[in-house]
């Protein structure tokens, strides 16, 4: 059985806790991999060799680190297809849905490549009598990256690139339900030219999560999963003193207006409800529909439901894969059996899905939940599958208010033709990530991703300039050369003046 091992130093290190965690095909439900399961020992062997390579990276040029980035965008851009086939094995998601997973982190190691402009920092000269002051961001050291499942790629790319261009080293502690395309990473790394200890990878569960939060040379922790999980990061990590940016789960609403279209709202829905069979933390998990169209649109979302199919992530002919796990196969599909006890209206049940070939595969089916309550379990729960749960409002008040009373902020959309509309609700929703007609507001590598609320724990938003900020620290320097022809100053025990 193959057997994916940590990164460590710049070489593949074999788990030495002798503790190995079972990676699955979710197509087939077999399981194809074994993943060594870190000890604190092992993490603090990844921490010791990235310090280690923080005394000569952190002191690099920005013209060699940028270096070794042009080429790393070059394999990885070459690599696409590989990378993707590791991510389909191990996440289950379509290939074609995984190349674009690929695409979206690319666009953050294309943000690195240009970091030279991000750190050019401030001057002010004469502030006072021959005194200049000259403001610097300057990197934190060895940082450490906790990534989820859903997107084994895209989340680490959405980290360490950034960190490694601003100066830092790196320890990334991917899912251990698929963490083979994070070695394909770190590999690609150092043929791209990557010192040996700059970028580590160990793998693991709680065990390694803890020691990377409680290690004293770990300067900063950026971690993307669950809420409960993104709030003991943030409270265990900060605790230690570490700078931390945790990003947690979501509810995502689409608000659907009278005046909107009703096809494209519908196709949005669908897409963005569905794709990645759900496992997207910017899935749209509830569509509030206003005034009278709820019935029209909720037939044109489940026509366009039943057409979807789902298969194997690698058959090109799929369009929804598996969930990551039976387990929460069967977790996802709990919600949908309870939903009519709590008022709904299954219009759609894809619970006892299975696709001939590959029975023990860990399938569901789509399922559309209509008029559901905001009090019932499906509404409230970050479900992370293939349910999409229809809400119905009588006006845009009513709509906002119900989507501004969610514990999640992640992201939200709005569907209508009306400029005024949009413009108050992009004002006055409670996200961090809107759109207008755009149902995963996702942002540009160049702007900030993250949410509000329970969606988000820290003061920084990943990647984009929140994301160069959390990865460096300010320093201001005051500078002062006298005159040659100057006579001392002489002592002064008065405050400080400029003059």
């Amino acid at each position: 059985m193959k057997t994916v091992n940590h990164w460590i130093g710049g070489k593949t290190v074999e788990g030495a806790s002798g503790n190995h965690g079972p990676v699955t095909d979710p197509a087939t439900g077999e399981v194809t991999t074994q993943v060594a399961l870190a000890s604190a020992e092992e993490v603090d062997a990844a921490v010791r060799a990235a310090k280690e390579a923080f005394q000569t990276w952190g002191q690099s040029s920005l013209a060699a680190r940028t270096k070794v980035l042009f080429a790393y965008r070059a394999l990885l851009d070459a690599n696409r297809d590989a990378i993707a086939e590791l991510i389909t094995a191990e996440h289950g998601k379509v290939h074609s849905d995984a190349l674009g997973e690929v695409a979206r982190g690319l666009e953050i190691v294309e943000l690195a490549c240009g970091i030279t402009t991000q750190l050019k920092g401030e001057l002010s000269t004469s502030v006072s009598n021959r005194v200049d002051v000259a403001a610097i961001r300057q990197p934190l050291g060895v940082v450490a990256g906790i990534t989820p499942f859903n997107f084994p790629a895209m989340v680490p790319m959405w980290m360490f690139p950034l960190a490694i261009a601003c100066g830092n080293t790196f320890v990334l502690k991917p899912s251990e339900k698929d963490p083979s395309a994070a070695n394909k990473l770190a590999e690609l790394a150092q043929e791209a030219g990557l010192p040996d200890g700059v970028l580590n990878v160990v793998h693991g569960d709680k065990v390694a999560v803890d020691a990377l939060l409680a290690h004293p040379d770990v300067a900063a922790v950026s971690f993307v999963g669950s809420t409960p999980i993104a709030r003991y990061i943030h409270t265990t990590a900060s605790a230690n003193g570490k700078r931390v940016q945790a990003l947690g789960g979501a509810k995502n609403h689409m608000l659907v207006l009278p005046d909107a279209d009703l096809d494209a709202a519908a196709d949005a829905a669908v897409s963005a409800a569905y794709g990645s069979a759900g496992e997207r933390c910017m899935a749209i998990s509830a569509v509030v529909a206003v005034g009278s169209i709820g019935d029209a649109l909720v037939d044109k979302i489940r026509e366009r439901a039943e057409k979807i199919k789902i298969g194997p992530g690698d058959d090109p002919t799929s369009e929804m894969g598996p969930l990551i796990t039976a387990a929460h196969r069967d977790k996802v599909a709990s919600y949908v059996h309870g939903a009519a006890d709590q008022g709904a209206e299954v219009v759609l049940d894809g619970t006892g899905y299975t696709v001939d070939g590959y029975e023990n595969g860990h399938w569901i089916g789509l399922s559309l939940l209509d008029k559901v309550s905001t009090d019932s379990d499906a509404y409230r729960d970050e479900i992370f599958g293939p349910v999409l749960c229809v809400l119905r409002a009588e006006t845009y008040e009513e709509g906002v208010a119900l989507i501004n009373a969610s514990p999640f902020g992640n992201g939200t959309a709005i569907f209508t033709r009306d400029g005024g509309a949009a413009r108050r609700f992009q004002l006055e929703i409670q996200a961090g990530m809107v759109g207008v007609n755009v149902p995963i507001p996702v942002p540009v590598g160049y702007h900030s991703f993250g949410g509000w609320k329970d969606s988000l724990f820290g003061d920084h938003h990943i990647y984009g300039n929140d994301g160069i900020h959390f990865y460096t620290r300010g320093k201001v320097v005051t500078t002062r050369w006298p005159d040659p022809s100057e006579a001392p100053a002489g002592v002064d025990l008065g405050f400080p003046r400029n003059h």
